[in-house]
């Protein structure tokens, strides 16, 4: 029941960013800038593509998938580039539990990220924490410092997206109830992009995307989302 009730208002809250399937992008930044010289983590990035069905169960796609992670990462360094941000790579090793630690991290952003998009960035006021006061205070907990003495870093960044897209009987759903007057969503993408201090492992700066639009399957829509998510990085 627990379980179904978090369903039901996370649909809602998505409903509410993808009002008229526009995109709904905004961040929040606790930096002006980051510390002289940072260093900043990229995190390995959490990514799943899925195809809807006609009746709107989500297929997770391994290839696509796959791709995504692929044009994103391209995307990123390239951002990295044109920026000149000082950004280094996550190295998995899988030795002495590193990469069940990296995937611990990952699981604990997405859990912390999802609750700033719902109780922060979201517009309703209900789900607003009266005990935050509008504050940005959410943090991974201490236990990011590990990635500080590993890799030298003073920040890290972790991205989570996940896309959807119509299959051909969902689209055709669509279609049909449309000409009864009712409307059906089609595939969307959401995500955000989290910079964390690895000083403290508090949430400093995050940007939410979701919109009803774009394709992360292919290298140039797959750039335009980054750009997206990076827009307003703090330097």
């Amino acid at each position: 029941m627990l379980a179904n009730g978090l369903r039901i208002v996370c649909v809602a809250c998505l409903a509410v960013f993808l009002a008229g399937c526009v995109t709904t992008h905004k961040q929040i930044n606790e930096l002006r800038r980051t510390k002289p010289e940072a260093n900043v983590l990229l995190m390995p990035l959490d990514v799943e593509l899925t195809e809807l069905s006609a009746g709107g169960l989500e297929e997770p796609k391994a290839e696509w998938t796959t791709a995504a992670r692929e044009h994103m990462l391209n995307a990123i360094r390239a951002e990295k580039q044109a920026k000149g941000l000082k950004i280094v790579e996550f190295r998995s090793v899988e030795e002495g539990g590193e990469l069940a630690k990296q995937e611990q991290l990952s699981k604990l952003n997405r859990a912390v990220g999802k609750a700033v998009m719902m109780h922060q960035v979201s517009p309703v006021q209900v789900w607003k924490l009266p005990t935050k006061e509008g504050r940005m205070d959410w943090s991974l907990g201490p236990e990011v410092r590990v990635l500080k003495q590993r890799y030298d870093a003073d920040y890290a960044l972790f991205f989570y997206v996940r896309d959807s897209y119509s299959s051909p009987g969902r689209a055709a759903t669509i279609v049909i109830a449309a000409l009864l007057g009712v409307g059906i969503q089609g595939g969307v993408q959401t995500g955000f992009a989290t910079l964390v201090d690895l000083d403290t492992g508090d949430v400093v700066w995050v940007n939410q995307l979701a919109r009803g639009t774009g394709d992360l399957r292919t290298a140039e829509p797959a750039n335009e989302s980054v750009k997206l998510l990076l827009s307003g990085f703090p330097q």
